[in-house]
């Protein structure tokens, strides 16, 4: 099941894609929420109630596509998390995973602009697997993590790499307004095996990243008990997961987005999320 967040002239609301359609979800009882995505009772709610709203559908290109999550509490990012990713950076693989953050502000829609700020000249794309917390979560076990995970989406991590480099820490260049597109949709938990998803990111249509998600060199429930033994993770919290070999600012020499690009990040099964560049307006 694919949910959506979109709107169709009026207020944002929740809907399922079946192929080229959206059924709207708006006969529930209940609002859609983070947390009610963790309940599989909640969810053979939302199978009935497509299945009876089937004439109600819209065709998905009269719909305007929003981030599952418009803005999450945090989103905690995971460096070099791909075995490929390590190797192309002549890297060790980490002990532990490395963790970095982006503003919430960042976040922005399926098909809107990624802005390229003027005072960057190194913007960079990086195909991510997303998680969705769906329920409080402190000191998870990682064979508890499903537990607590409303859904899987697809996150475009943008960064500025000379802002990043710079500074020598991630969050001016990771943070720029635009910079974690996010979706198109929102795929429970229970419908997908994150470990085992093929990713891949195109620019202008030409493949620059394409790996799998058996890569991560810390998997999902592994980075969720981790990061919840930390800080304590909420409902419409974002976990980032990394991204595998094939950025541009380690290609030979540097490909790097420009205004005009368009880049696409498709991860199996949640679909492909789409976006253009545009120069910041000064």
């Amino acid at each position: 099941m694919q949910l959506v967040r979109y709107t169709n002239g009026g207020a944002p609301q929740w809907g399922v894609r079946r192929d080229d359609d959206i059924v709207p979800l708006t006969g529930l009882r209940e609002d859609v929420s983070y947390e009610q995505l963790t309940s599989p009772g909640f969810l053979r709610v939302v199978e009935d109630a497509v299945d009876a709203a089937e004439d109600q559908a819209i065709p998905a290109s009269d719909a305007k596509l929003l981030a599952p999550v418009p803005r999450p509490g945090k989103i905690v990012c995971v460096g070099l998390n791909y075995h490929d990713h390590a190797e192309e950076q002549n890297e060790e693989v980490p002990e532990r995973p490395l963790l970095f953050g982006k503003s919430d502000t960042s976040v922005t829609n399926p098909g809107d602009p990624i802005v390229h700020p003027a005072d960057v000249e190194q913007v960079d794309y990086e195909v991510e697997l997303g998680v969705v917390i769906g329920r409080t979560a402190k000191d998870v076990s990682a064979e508890e993590a499903s537990e607590y995970i409303a859904g899987y989406t697809a996150v475009n991590d943008v960064s500025g790499r000379d802002a990043q480099f710079e500074d020598e820490q991630f969050f001016r260049g990771k943070s720029y307004d635009t910079f974690a597109p996010m979706g198109p949709t929102l795929v429970p938990e229970s419908d997908v095996n994150p470990n085992e998803l093929d990713v891949a990111c195109r620019v202008n249509g030409e493949t620059k990243q394409e790996s799998n998600t058996e890569e991560f060199i810390f998997d999902v429930g592994e980075v969720v008990e981790y990061i919840s033994g930390i800080t304590t993770l909420r409902p419409g919290d974002v976990i980032s997961t990394g991204t595998p070999g094939g950025v541009g600012i380690f290609r030979d020499p540097p490909e790097l987005l420009e205004p005009g690009d368009t880049v696409e990040i498709e991860i199996e099964g949640i679909g492909t999320l789409r976006n253009p560049v545009v120069a910041d307006r000064e």
